[in-house]
């Protein structure tokens, strides 16, 4: 998107399904993204908010799960998500000490939208995620304010970067510069044509474990860059998946449980210090806040289509994370801390990706 050089544009196709037409989470009708990105010395971080459709979400929810692969990382409102099964409010990422701050945005907007909570309603279930950027950043400065999440909601659209953007910024991937990535596939039926989105927020990996499409590419790497460095995984990935597949809050459980094959494709082996966790949504039905007077009508796919979907997320999980890695841009931040862009090394050393 947005003309960047992706995964695809190096000859690598991950899968067997189709991608969507923009390759990306907002393919699923109504999803929007969109970033704040802070870039100025030691401070090098944002804010990266995903909005599922484009009505009032407390009013209309939608069924939603989230689901914990290793828990070495901070979320807001999973429990009441993971209990009634749906989301009621955008999700926003950012940095760890920033949570606080973009929850805290977060109700403000929803307040602003919705003067009937807290008054004749109950409250609202904000949903946050991070992952941790202070070796680029200066996190204890804690830099994100409620302004720069309330300005990302508002800027969210179907086209955005991918890369060292919005939450971002900061953050690792596979000792290399990580940040945003996105990928989509298509899904078919008999019943009709869906779609599979996932967003990453990757911060995670040992560089030596990196590979594309199988091929070890992480070793080659080290051999010529990594000389010096220590190579730990200390980090974390946050995986969110939105589709328009009529599926129960049950089996949207499995389908995002399935992004850890996506995953574990690009090399993780999932470390004690790194937390992997995935927040997923259905467009396909809106849950009325108030009760109406008749029965609520849930549509579901057969578990016999399960298996469909469950090769749309690992296939655009994996993508995803490439994506991240062939966009991002080399960063230089707090005390000189640098990471090299995947990209420049790549073609650089003349190392080859098929």
């Amino acid at each position: 998107m947005l003309n960047q050089k992706r995964i695809r544009d190096y000859g690598v196709e991950i899968g067997r399904l189709q991608p969507g037409k923009k390759n990306a989470i907002t393919d699923v009708a109504g999803v929007t993204v969109g970033h704040v990105t802070l870039d100025e010395g030691a401070v090098q971080t944002g804010v990266t908010a995903i909005l599922p459709h484009q009505c009032n979400l407390f009013r209309k929810k939608l069924i939603a799960s989230s689901h914990v692969i290793n828990g070495f990382g901070k979320t807001m409102g999973t429990i009441q998500m993971s209990e009634l099964g749906t989301i009621e409010t955008p999700i926003v990422l950012t940095n760890t000490l920033s949570i606080g701050t973009a929850a805290d945005a977060l109700i403000e907007y929803m307040l602003e939208q919705t003067p009937e909570i807290g008054k004749t309603t109950g409250t609202v279930n904000p949903i946050v995620g991070e992952c941790n950027d202070m070796f680029l950043n200066d996190i204890r400065a804690r830099s994100v304010t409620k302004e720069h999440v309330w300005e990302a909601l508002r800027n969210a659209s179907g086209e955005f970067e991918e890369g060292a953007v919005g939450a971002g910024r900061g953050m690792l991937c596979y000792s290399l510069k990580g940040g945003i990535g996105t990928a989509s596939r298509i899904m078919e039926f008999e019943h009709g044509t869906y779609t599979m989105g996932v967003l990453v927020l990757a911060n995670f990996g040992i560089l030596s474990d990196l590979r594309i499409n199988g091929k070890p590419v992480g070793e080659e790497l080290k051999e010529v860059i990594l000389k010096t460095w220590e190579e730990k995984d200390k980090g974390s990935i946050m995986m969110i998946v939105a589709t328009d597949l009529p599926v129960s809050e049950r089996q949207l459980n499995r389908i995002i449980k399935r992004t850890v094959t996506g995953l574990s494709r690009t090399g993780s082996i999932i470390t004690t210090g790194s937390g992997e966790i995935a927040i997923g949504f259905s467009t396909a039905t809106k849950i009325p806040h108030e009760k109406p007077d008749s029965l609520l009508t849930v549509p579901t796919i057969h578990e016999e289509d399960m298996d469909t979907a469950f090769r749309a997320v690992g296939e655009a999980t994996e993508e995803a994370v490439l994506n991240v890695l062939a966009t991002a841009e080399h960063v230089t931040g707090r005390d000189g801390n640098e990471r090299p862009a995947f990209k420049d090394l790549i073609e650089k050393h003349g190392i080859s990706l098929l």
